[in-house]
């Protein structure tokens, strides 16, 4: 649905089973204002965010509006992906394989082990250059 359509987003948000999650109605801190009421939760990609700061400060806001947060990306390497999956406790949901999506990542990061995102014990956001 259209992201200028919110009286429509939110009659569906209102009747439906399942949670309506804004993704392209939402890049910035400031967009979540105009979310409120219209859909269940938000989805927070780092890339179009500007980084982990702001996604902290987007997830801290949602969470006080009582909305659902999920933490996701695009095909990004494992840098960004480990940047994003530090976040990922505070989410209600994470989608980070956009790194699974690419053959020429030059950084190992964190895994998806058994469909869960395992961080490991390197310092930072816990990359290394292959």
């Amino acid at each position: 649905m259209p992201k200028d359509k919110p009286e429509d987003i939110a009659w569906l948000t209102q009747n439906s089973p399942l949670p309506i999650i804004a993704d392209e109605a939402v890049q910035r801190l400031s967009d979540i204002q105009n979310t409120l009421g219209v859909y269940s939760g938000i989805n927070i990609k780092l890339m179009k965010c500007t980084g982990m700061r702001e996604a902290h400060k987007m997830m801290t806001l949602a969470r006080a509006n009582k909305m659902k947060v999920m933490i996701g990306c695009m095909t990004e390497t494992s840098c960004a992906i480990s940047a994003a999956a530090q976040l990922s406790p505070l989410a209600t949901w994470a989608d980070l394989d956009g790194n699974l999506l690419i053959s020429n990542d030059p950084y190992e990061g964190v895994k998806i082990t058994d469909g869960k995102i395992t961080l490991n014990n390197l310092p930072g956001v816990g990359i290394s250059i292959l």
